[in-house]
């Protein structure tokens, strides 16, 4: 995991929209052919509404790359309304998405006591949903 995404996922969480949790999330990722987008949660007073940071830089991703887009690494960033580090991991949701676009992709995190964590997208969730060929 390099410095630069770290860095960009904390700038990007920054903007994030987040008046009704205070909990501002940015995420960076590098893409395989060697590109970075990044994304911020976006609340909505309706919860179920509001988009994760990690699935906005890939939606992102996405629309510059097409369906061909692969993810090698994502950074993940949680500030609070201060603007100090909290430990976060990516949702469920998220992680679903991190593995149908990477399964090998590296992903950091802060984890418990501050320390920086960095590990496969596969291995945050070894049991994910995987449709059936027809």
């Amino acid at each position: 995991m390099t410095e630069d995404l770290r860095s960009a996922a904390t700038r990007v969480a920054q903007h994030a929209y987040a008046p009704h949790s205070g909990y501002h999330v940015g995420a960076a990722l590098r893409s395989v052919s060697g590109h970075t987008y990044v994304g911020c949660n976006v609340e909505n007073a309706s919860f179920s509404v509001g988009s994760c940071a990690e699935r906005a830089a890939i939606s992102t991703a996405v629309a510059a790359e097409g369906h061909a887009f692969r993810m090698a690494a994502i950074a993940v960033v949680a500030l609070n309304a201060r603007g100090e580090p909290l430990p976060v991991t990516p949702c469920g949701a998220c992680r679903q998405a991190l593995v149908e676009f990477g399964d090998d992709a590296e992903v950091g995190f802060n984890g418990p006591g501050g320390l920086w964590q960095t590990v496969c997208a596969g291995e945050l969730l070894p049991y994910r949903f995987i449709l059936p060929d027809t």
